[in-house]
């Protein structure tokens, strides 16, 4: 919370004490700006919030509250009370300017905070299959969970990134099969691809590398054979799925694997425990799990008549053993197709003897490509999926991280090709760019005036708007840690752009004539430059200092 904001909330949670003798948490007060700049700087509906406790025409109350008001406390040069008992706030330039000071000395570390009050909280994200490339989908809870955790580690929370490697299973010996149906084919030999297998052309590459470096050691069509070739393709899909993250800025803490989770026992642990509580059954020749007491509508399989897991087994023994870990909160992003899915994890974490609320899920809806309004297919490699190497090198690392958070993740996203291209202030990662490099550009520029020691010369209109939005930044950035809603950080990252613009076009800021009020402006300027950087960074998004 900045400063301004709990000075004020402080003093009314004091008036309010003297005038009802009621003890008001001042963490409960709200506080916003106005809309209408003509209402003052700040404005709080308080007294309506006090009018079912005290019983009370809320303008009265308004009025207790300002006669008891320390308006030295809280910097407040004037306040009034508006429509139905609303009370305005114009605070003292002086003190609203005490940001830019506080900016300059935090720099890097200006917006972090501590709301998160060290909570210890694991975000799984991604965690593609290895079996291919990432695509649009993947692309989309890449940008966003890499945001969350960005802004969680802002705001104070104990961060775990993890990805999960489902590098266990059906998919996985397809991979290996086709692997060595590919290297077959290479060496000349006859080899039968899976139906249900990998005809992507990176498989092809990799089964050739694997034919020139082994010859035909590997030729036999063995269960050893086939275990070579799966460990093969997962080695080669990871390291291909870790370099398109890393150029896309985003990287892990834990890379948890499956296998591991199946080769530890964890899983005929987890089950031995469902079991013990009398919460899985047999019948009809499978292992049933007795979702139903929890809330599901029906009860789920858990070992199938063929003797094999479902996938929810293994996801059981997974979450457990991070709740084992001791996180106290697990964030997962998945798919829109596994919206139903989630009902049976949170029932598998409560039947384990876990609070199930302990589990939070993020869907993330479907992306469409379109230029022109229409949908695109641009896909090179596969034919029927764009990767995300694809789309980066196609429009940029910056365009495609910003579009990805700017829209909430929960509802479906259309990506304007053409928009993500354009070098105007028509498209938002530009306009936010291009407010930072001009700001650069004028620092650049800017004769060696002395260091402001003081800021009683930015009283314009224009100053007192962008001062007063750079003070909400560390309220934003708490705020959509919280809410897992970076698209929140690029909605403020337009508006201080817009603040940014309407200031310089209106304010004179190198003026040899005036070199007090320059080096004040200058000043300004550099903390609107550090805030903008600050915020573009937690959403993954260079700050460009040229264009």
């Amino acid at each position: 919370m900045n400063q301004i904001e709990t000075a004020l909330k402080q003093a009314l949670a004091n008036a309010v004490k003297v005038s009802f003798d009621v003890e008001l948490a001042p963490e409960g007060i709200v506080i916003e700006i106005p809309k209408d700049k003509s209402h003052g700087d700040y404005s709080t509906n308080v007294a309506m919030q006090l009018t079912r406790t005290l019983k009370n025409n809320p303008r009265k109350i308004a009025e207790a509250i300002l006669e008891a008001l320390d308006k030295d406390s809280a910097s407040i040069e004037s306040c009034e009370i508006a429509g139905p008992g609303f009370i305005n706030f114009k605070i003292k330039s002086t003190s609203l300017a005490q940001v830019i000071s506080r900016v300059l000395e935090e720099g890097d570390a200006y917006g972090t905070n501590n709301s998160g009050n060290g909570l210890k909280v694991n975000v799984e994200y991604v965690s593609a299959n290895p079996t291919g490339d990432l695509h649009l989908g993947h692309a989309r809870g890449a940008a966003w969970g890499d945001s969350i955790t960005r802004l969680m580690k802002a705001s104070g929370y104990d961060v775990t990134r993890e990805y999960y490697v489902n590098d266990a299973g059906n998919q996985i010996v397809n991979l290996g099969k086709s692997l060595q149906a590919r290297y077959r084919e290479h060496l000349g030999l006859s080899f039968v691809l899976p139906e249900d297998g990998y005809h992507g052309e990176d498989v092809k590459k990799i089964a050739i590398e694997l034919a020139e470096e082994y010859k035909d050691r590997y030729v036999e069509e063995t269960d050893e054979n086939l275990k070579f070739f799966k460990e093969k393709g997962i080695e080669f899909e990871l390291a291909k799925i870790r370099k398109d993250l890393d150029n896309f800025r985003v990287h892990f803490d834990v890379w948890s694997s499956e296998q591991k989770i199946r080769d530890d026992g964890k899983v005929e642990k987890a089950l031995d425990v469902l079991a013990e509580k009398g919460l899985s059954y047999e019948q009809d020749g499978a292992l049933w799990f007795a979702t139903t007491k929890f809330g599901d509508d029906k009860d789920r399989v858990l070992r199938k008549t063929d003797g094999s897991y479902t996938y929810l087994v293994p996801d059981i023994a997974y979450h457990k053993d991070k709740l084992d870990r001791g996180f106290d909160l697990l964030v997962d992003l998945l798919g829109a197709d596994h919206h139903g899915y989630i009902p049976r994890l949170k029932a598998s974490i409560e039947a384990l003897g876990n609070d199930p609320d302990k589990l939070q899920v993020d869907i993330i809806q479907m992306v469409r490509l379109v230029e022109n309004g229409e949908e695109v297919k641009m896909s090179k490699r596969l034919g029927n999926a764009v990767t995300i190497r694809e789309l980066c090198e196609e429009v940029g690392v910056d365009a495609v991280r910003y579009f990805f958070v700017q829209r909430a993740v929960d509802t479906h996203f259309d990506f304007d090709l053409g928009l993500a291209r354009k070098q105007s202030n028509d498209n938002p990662v530009y306009y936010a760019q291009y407010a930072h490099a001009r700001i650069c550009s004028i620092l650049r520029q800017a004769p060696e005036f002395k260091e402001a020691q003081s800021y009683e010369l930015l009283t314009h209109e224009k100053e007192i708007s962008l001062m007063k939005y750079i003070n909400e930044f560390t309220n934003v950035v708490s705020d959509a840690a919280k809410t897992r809603a970076p698209h929140k950080v690029c909605n403020y990252i337009q508006k201080l752009a817009q603040y940014f613009h309407s200031f310089y076009n209106a304010c004179k800021v190198i003026d040899p004539q005036q070199e007090e009020l320059s080096a004040q402006r200058l000043a300004l300027l550099k903390a609107t430059k550090i805030t903008l950087k600050n915020a573009l960074n937690l959403v993954g998004v260079e700050a460009i200092e040229k264009m």
